[in-house]
């Protein structure tokens, strides 16, 4: 892997696996509610300056530019440790990484600081009840009176919902050009017309719901770029992003490994362990072969990122198709492998069959990417 790295990234994951493994692994464990752990979770990435490298140094950051590679070692680990905390590092990149690339001066000073050092919860508000992959679909309005916006329309599924304090949020300023009328809006969860609606409850917890804006009024200050531009943010958001969701497959994947490793070591059935059985020895070969070809292009589309290569949207839609799905195979190995002990409630591989599995659905499903891949191979653009 050091190819595609450099000295400071190797530091840097040298520094969050120790944390991982001292806070999330090897940590006691408290039973509190999701958002406080989520809150709580905020504070310390941001306190050990690991949110810091969501945004440019220039705002809090780390770094001049915020990094792909960066982003990817930190969601591994944390997603090896802990999926909620991977999930919260990545809504605070997916909540302010709009503002990052469009906003003014006046918005990036203002929201992107707090945001690294972990005092504000960020969110991203796209998807809607009738438009999921299909962003033509979107019903949100954004109609201007003087020097305001109204927005109205709900937004579903929505990490941080509730918890936020700054929302990204997407809306149709002109409808009829569709998709090409959306525009990007920054809107604070204290605006008059904002409104908390419900929140779900996931086979893997936590915070995601519902919001709504019910003549939602927001400066005209607050826009991200120009109206229009809200499609162009989303999806660079989102081809930037991509590749860290197979980051955080990944990370789940090798503590599946590992405790199918271990487990296997020291369970004994017909006189020896069950790592001295072909049949087992035959799994956690395929398991650790897909482990690896899934980081590799994982940090190859990362690598491409960070260099402004052509075709990263090809590569981060491979990169988290193949990671993800592979995952998803691991884990499910890995849970075989604990026979019964594996559907236990509370055991690790449990947690981890629960985890993985929303990896294959959000920031485009593995049938988008799919289709992503294919019209590229047509387009000539391999």
């Amino acid at each position: 892997m050091d190819f595609f790295l450099d000295q400071e990234h190797l530091v840097l994951q040298s520094r969050i696996r120790s944390w991982v493994e001292k806070n999330l692994i090897s940590g006691e464990k408290k039973e509190l509610p999701i958002e406080d752990q989520a809150r709580q979770l905020v504070t310390s990435l941001g306190r050990e300056g690991f949110i810091a490298y969501v945004t440019p140094k220039r705002f809090g950051g780390v770094r001049d530019n915020v990094q792909a590679r960066d982003l990817c070692l930190i969601r591994e680990e944390l997603a090896r440790g802990s999926s909620l905390a991977d999930t919260m590092l990545a809504i605070q990149a997916l909540g302010s990484y709009p503002i990052t690339i469009a906003g003014s001066e006046r918005q990036k000073e203002q929201y992107l600081p707090p945001i690294a050092r972990g005092e504000v919860i960020a969110a991203f508000a796209l998807t809607e009840p009738q438009a999921g992959s299909d962003i033509s679909s979107m019903q949100t309005r954004a109609v201007k009176h003087g020097k305001e916006y109204r927005l109205t329309g709900v937004k579903s599924f929505v990490s941080n919902a509730g918890l936020a304090q700054t929302y990204v949020v997407f809306a149709l300023t002109d409808p009829e050009k569709k998709s090409k009328g959306i525009s990007a809006f920054v809107v604070e969860a204290d605006t008059p017309g904002f409104v908390f609606k419900e929140k779900f409850s996931l086979i893997s917890p936590h915070p995601i719901g519902v919001v709504a804006f019910e003549e939602c009024c927001v400066p005209g200050t607050q826009l991200l770029g120009r109206e229009g531009d809200g499609l162009k943010i989303a999806l660079a958001t989102l081809d930037t992003l991509r590749c860290t969701v197979g980051a955080a497959a990944v990370g789940l994947a090798q503590r599946a490994l590992e405790e199918a490793i271990r487990h296997s070591q020291n369970r004994r059935q017909f006189g020896q362990a069950l790592a001295e059985f072909q049949g087992i020895q035959f799994k956690l070969a395929d398991m650790a072969t897909e482990l690896e070809a899934s980081r590799l292009l994982v940090y190859q589309a990362a690598w491409m990122n960070d260099h402004g290569q052509k075709g990263l949207k090809q590569k981060s839609s491979m990169a988290k198709l193949f990671a993800t799905e592979a995952a998803q195979r691991i884990v499910d190995q890995a849970l075989q492998i604990h026979g019964g002990m594996g559907v236990v409630v509370g055991s690790p591989v449990e947690q981890l069959y629960r985890d993985v599995r929303a990896l294959r659905i959000y920031e485009g499903t593995s049938e988008i990417q799919k289709i992503v891949i294919a019209r590229s191979l047509l387009e000539n653009k391999y």
